[in-house]
């Protein structure tokens, strides 16, 4: 839920390894060195700069065009391609600004990890901040699976916009598959690096609701300094994987340092971020990296200059986002080695338990206030 920004090097304490050299010769030695890296970065800051040469940014550009023209529709043509009956993040299609709230904005346990941040790291303050002011568009690029789900709302089919039709799957398609091959190669790397079977995550999400999930903001409406545009969260799904937005405004906070980080991107790459699932697989081993996007002075910068190369253009920022996610009949459980070595490294853990991917998913939905039925 969140877009990176482009920048001359990748932001402080964040690894950046090549997806290109690790797939060229996965049994190498180097390959291999590049795995541990791609573990430890998620172990330490929650999140990695991933570069592969396979994901243009021709093609990163020509989504952000489409969505920029896509959200700057009015809101009938917006409204018609909600489906709100099936819980806006499970489903396909338009979630409108101030749907969707900050799980941190209630969470007791989220509220904690702010209090325990230095005052000066702290997020802006959501207490008070009600529904983040960003949509957001989902379309689904995962396989059916061969058997009866027991989550069957989790493969409703995906929205078409009325204005696009005849070009809306093709130019989504483009993009969405460059990010989900990229991410798909991240988790054979994790696997590896973390001393698993290289396919042990992509088996376990074969069959994943996998969702490329643009953000949009209105710069226009809600471009003043310090505006949240996504309120402090983590995301529930396995591995979330951005390409480069025209507007900076997301911060990391990293788990070594507890300091928040303003992420940039270099150009060829994509920034990885660790999400619920893939904390809960780990016993804690790798936390849920928590982030939020809000307006800064290089937000209010960007739109300066863009507004002057561009005028004809939208001033809308558009992240480039996709969510990975385990299978939602898969059984989520800590991985023995994994939550031995959490307990080694970091002391002990809370309790993860046992539970069905489609229902952490939907319990995580309830925290945001999305889930509007069963």
């Amino acid at each position: 839920m969140t877009d990176p920004t482009p920048a001359a090097g990748p932001s402080s304490q964040l690894a950046e390894v090549s997806l290109d050299l690790y797939l060229s010769d996965p049994h190498s030695p180097l390959a291999l060195a590049q795995a541990r890296l791609a573990a430890e970065s998620l172990i330490s800051t929650g999140a990695l700069i991933v570069r592969d040469s396979r994901a243009p940014r021709e093609a990163n550009d020509r989504f952000i065009d489409l969505f920029e023209d896509y959200f700057a529709q009015d809101q009938d043509a917006l409204k018609a391609d909600e489906r709100p009956e099936v819980g806006y993040q499970v489903s396909q299609g338009v979630t409108l600004e101030n749907t969707e709230k900050p799980k941190c904005s209630s969470d007791e346990e989220c509220l904690g990890v702010i209090a325990s941040l230095d005052v000066a790291e702290r997020p802006l303050d959501v207490t008070g901040h009600g529904a983040d002011p960003k949509c957001r568009f989902f379309h689904r690029m995962s396989e059916r699976p061969p058997y009866t789900s027991r989550f069957p709302v989790l493969e409703a089919p995906n929205v078409t916009p009325r204005a696009f039709q005849g070009t809306w799957e093709e130019r989504v398609n483009e993009w969405g598959g460059f990010m989900k091959q990229a991410v798909e190669g991240v988790t054979t790397m994790l696997a590896v690096g973390l001393g698993l079977p290289e396919d042990t995550f992509l088996d376990a999400g074969r069959y994943g609701s996998h969702l490329l999930a643009p953000t949009a903001t209105n710069l226009d409406k809600y471009g003043q300094r310090d505006t949240i545009f996504a309120g402090f969260h983590t995301d529930l799904n396995f591995l979330t994987i951005h390409g480069q937005s025209r507007y900076p405004g997301l911060h990391i906070w990293a788990r070594n340092t507890g300091k928040r980080i303003p992420v940039r991107i270099p150009p060829g790459c994509l920034l990885v971020q660790a999400g619920k699932q893939l904390e809960w697989i780990a016993g804690g081993l790798i936390k849920a990296g928590f982030h939020e996007v809000v307006c800064t002075d290089a937000t209010l910068a960007a739109m300066e200059r863009r507004n002057q190369e561009n005028p004809d253009r939208p001033q809308i920022r558009i992240s480039s986002t996709f969510f990975w996610h385990l299978s939602p009949d898969h059984l989520l459980f800590p991985e023995k080695q994994l939550q031995e070595e959490a307990e080694r490294r970091f002391g002990p853990q809370k309790a993860y338990g046992e539970m069905l991917v489609g229902d952490q998913v939907r319990r995580e939905i309830g925290l945001i206030a999305l889930m509007t039925s069963e």
